[in-house]
């Protein structure tokens, strides 16, 4: 994980704190959030979507490019399954070093 440091000014920094108090989390985690709301489409909890619409008004997403759909839950079971059935990596790696 890497670090950032960010310059803000202090009326914005006071908000930020208390914006991460009241959701009960550190800055960081409250930043982390925050900026993974506006890069990231699939995120789609209510608290996410009210800070897409809020950094969409003020013109401050990323572009995310067309939608995609989800892939049936059906599709999604039947894929995990499948992926249960291959080689396990041990084996693999095992039978390279011979």
């Amino acid at each position: 994980m890497k670090q950032v440091t960010w310059r803000a000014p202090d009326e914005l920094l006071v908000r930020v704190r208390h914006a991460a108090d009241q959701h009960g989390s550190s800055v960081n985690e409250f930043l982390t959030r925050v900026l993974a709301a506006a890069t990231d489409p699939e995120l789609t909890d209510d608290e996410s979507l009210r800070v897409r619409e809020r950094l969409a008004a003020a013109g401050l997403l990323a572009p995310t490019g067309p939608p995609r759909p989800r892939p049936a839950e059906d599709d999604l079971t039947r894929a995990r399954h499948r992926a249960g059935q291959g080689h396990p990596l041990s084996d693999l790696v095992r039978d390279g070093r011979e």
